[in-house]
């Protein structure tokens, strides 16, 4: 009985790694692009193909989505730690 379990449950457990995987590098990607985007968003205010009350205006919504983005990373990466609480409750 447990073989069986093993091998239907084997496919599903790679896919959930895969699935897990690509969620994490999308995760990565998203800041990268944010930050590519104020890149770019500095040399069209150089250049002046754009406003400085343009630029404002984009700066501020990229700059608050990478706070949003770093923020919701850090509060997983909080997730995962262990409150004080926690470990002197394993201690006991």
């Amino acid at each position: 009985m447990f073989i069986l379990d093993d091998l239907l449950l084997s496919p599903l457990l790679w896919i959930f790694r895969e699935i897990n995987e690509a969620v994490q590098q999308e995760k990565a990607g998203e800041a990268e692009a944010v930050t590519r985007s104020l890149s770019e968003l500095y040399m069209k205010l150089d250049t002046g193909a754009i406003t400085e009350e343009e630029f404002v205006a984009a700066e501020t919504q990229l700059l608050d989505r990478l706070d949003a983005i770093r923020e919701r990373d850090e509060g997983l990466a909080e997730e995962g730690e262990p409150d004080e609480e926690d470990e002197d409750e394993e201690d006991n």
